[in-house]
């Protein structure tokens, strides 16, 4: 098992970096052949900073968490912390009941982020982005990343979810932001029937919503079923998606929104009182 063990940590990166570029270019190439909206910012401009954002997260996760998600599942099984490690159940049900619970955590994480002020700062960098692509999958403010480390190694280790539930975990976990952020044209059908199995690009475009009451729901990034558990799901934005208006009302200066020295000081231009409950809905 160490031999295992080690094996997985020295080909993480190289594993979790090719799918990722892998899906990226899948859904890039996508939005090229199939685009559900017009974008309403220069693509490059925004590719740019938003990519040099997530280059950016990257550098610092890696600086101040070398052992990365994995590599916490990995020394957790090593030490025997965590519920899987501590009771012996058979390996496909402490790799689906973890990934399950992982994807839980996520929602209520972000649920979180947008109900407590301080949080909310920092995740309105991801929804100030004005127009809505692959790129905005991966779009977060620097603190946001490393709150969401440490809740997620928390999780880890509270769980002992088993190290390859946490690489599926992580891969899924980038590809699904990707997927559901993708500016791909789903037919209604289809949507319709992915939606009761995993959160298609027109579900959670309405979270990006521009009205308070459409970015107060659909939270879910990969499983949609916790949304409509606890009353978070809506089915339709007020206006068509192509019409709909994407990021938020009090951010409209690209400036702002979509220069990285915009965008990394966007968290202290408001009142810490200031958070997603307390907006008013000025797009209305």
């Amino acid at each position: 098992m160490a031999y295992i063990n080690a094996f997985i940590l020295e080909n993480a990166m190289a594993l979790r970096l090719s799918f990722f570029l892998g899906i990226f270019v899948l859904i890039a190439l996508w939005e090229v052949r199939k685009p559900k909206r017009l974008l309403q910012i220069k693509k490059s401009i925004r590719w740019f900073n938003n990519l040099s954002l997530i280059a950016l997260n990257s550098s610092v996760l890696h600086l101040l968490f070398p052992a990365t998600a994995i590599g916490i599942a990995v020394f957790a099984n090593e030490q025997g912390w965590g519920f899987f490690n501590y009771y012996d159940a058979p390996i496909i049900l402490s790799l689906l009941v973890s990934l399950i619970a992982l994807d839980f955590i996520i929602y209520f994480q972000h649920v979180m982020f947008h109900s407590v002020p301080v949080l909310w700062r920092l995740h309105q960098v991801h929804h100030a982005d004005l127009d809505y692509d692959v790129t905005t999958g991966t779009r977060f403010h620097p603190v946001e990343m490393i709150l969401s480390m440490l809740i997620k190694a928390i999780s880890i280790m509270l769980l002992g979810a088993p190290v390859i539930a946490v690489i599926l975990f992580e891969i899924i976990l980038n590809a699904a932001a990707m997927f559901n952020h993708g500016n791909i044209h789903i037919s209604k059908k289809y949507d319709r029937l992915l939606r009761w199995l995993i959160v298609t690009p027109d579900m959670h475009r309405i979270h990006h919503s521009a009205n308070d009451d459409e970015t107060n729901s659909n939270f879910g990034f990969n499983l949609p079923w916790w949304d409509r558990l606890f009353g978070t799901y809506l089915e339709n934005p007020k206006k068509d998606h192509r019409d709909m208006l994407i990021g938020l009302c009090e951010y409209r200066d690209t400036q702002q929104t979509t220069w990285l020295n915009g965008i990394l000081s966007m968290p202290f231009k408001q009142k810490v009182t200031d958070h997603f409950f307390d907006r008013h809905d000025c797009c209305k």
